[in-house]
């Protein structure tokens, strides 16, 4: 997917350009620029010294030496005074300088730290709000792969009330795995209810018959449907899900280019489901394009069912999405932001 985010050693990211978190001195330091420094060799320092240092919010390029890139982009954070020091125009020109960078040197992929959010004190919930924001619009424009890698969990921080609403629309929906496999226990094997009974209320065990004898009826109606005959039941086949995301890009008076970039797709495989009628695509990808096309609930279960999925309250991914497209917010990295911080997939493909 173009933009992602990943939990990892940034120095061991294999990617075309790996950006640096430097001082003005682009002399090595703490936290990441050391890191970098340490895993790029002394050859780095050598190279940093001839390019005379960086002022705040600009970005200059090395090779990468012994590091797993081709480049390093080093770029000056600002530290944080409270805010009214012009920090977030100085955060915000360290990405685009950084990606321009990346654009002239014709890099496919680049990887950002969480510019300033370490040791210069910038609040980390902005600080990641600016990097999305920069990085979302840039690649409106332009075809890259994008990583913000973060070490551990606790450096990667979303708006506490967000986080606070979506935990509390999960424990409302979210359903006890451990119920639902005993509700299968009981589908599969009819002794399970009178086993469990005591512990089960009347009217879940009618509920669970009901269904059982539901289940049973379509067996047995099932010759009845074979005699409408194979071919007969194949050319009266629904459209698949590519047709269904092409008929709404055109509904929705959007380009292929707006739904791609807006569903955070890379190009290569939007072109895979647009020339494949029957291209079967993976969950994230089609909550992605759903999210692009801000489809209601309803629309988004019927694309899921086109590709073989469904939403489900036993899955924590499924309510976090259901939560989102319920409050009609459609931005797929601020759902990212919430589905990293809940350790699940991310959208995009």
């Amino acid at each position: 997917m173009p933009l992602t985010i990943v939990r990892n050693d940034i120095t061991k990211i294999k990617c075309d350009a790996v950006v640096n978190a430097a001082n003005r001195h682009l002399a090595g330091g703490g936290g990441v620029d050391g890191a970098i420094h340490r895993a790029a060799g002394p050859e780095l320092h050598r190279a940093c010294l001839k390019l005379g240092g960086c002022r705040t919010g600009l970005a200059k390029i090395t090779e990468g030496f012994n590091m797993p890139c081709k480049y390093i982009i080093h770029t000056v954070g600002p530290r944080w005074h409270g805010g009214g020091m012009h920090e977030a125009e100085l955060l915000a020109s360290c990405y685009r300088e950084s990606l321009r960078l990346a654009s002239e040197y014709e890099c496919e992929s680049v990887a950002f730290p969480l510019i300033s959010a370490g040791a210069y004190g910038y609040p980390r919930e902005e600080a990641l709000h600016i990097a999305v924001s920069e990085i979302s619009k840039f690649l409106l424009k332009n075809e890259m792969t994008v990583y913000i890698v973060v070490y551990d969990r606790e450096c990667f921080k979303v708006s506490k009330k967000l986080m606070s609403d979506v935990t509390e629309y999960i424990d409302q929906h979210y359903v006890d795995e451990h119920f639902v496999n005993r509700q299968s226990a009981a589908m599969s094997n009819p002794s399970f209810i009178s086993n469990h009974s005591p512990r089960m209320n009347r009217g879940m065990t009618g509920a669970l018959l009901d269904a059982m004898a539901s289940h049973e009826y379509g067996k047995r109606s099932f010759s009845a449907r074979e005699e409408q005959g194979l071919e007969e039941m194949l050319a009266s086949l629904d459209e698949s899900f590519s047709q269904m995301l092409m008929r709404k890009i055109d509904e929705k008076g959007m380009t292929d280019a707006q739904c791609y970039k807006k569903a955070n797709i890379d190009r290569k495989l939007f072109s895979k489901i647009r020339g494949n009628v029957n291209y079967k695509p993976s969950k994230p990808t089609v909550i992605a394009f759903a999210i692009a096309l801000e489809l209601s609930l309803e629309e988004t279960k019927d694309m899921l069912m086109k590709a073989g999925f469904a939403l489900s309250h036993s899955s924590k991914f499924d309510v976090i999405v259901e939560y989102f497209i319920r409050n009609r917010c459609y931005d797929v990295f601020k759902i990212n932001e919430v589905l990293f911080s809940f350790d699940q997939l991310l959208l995009g493909g």
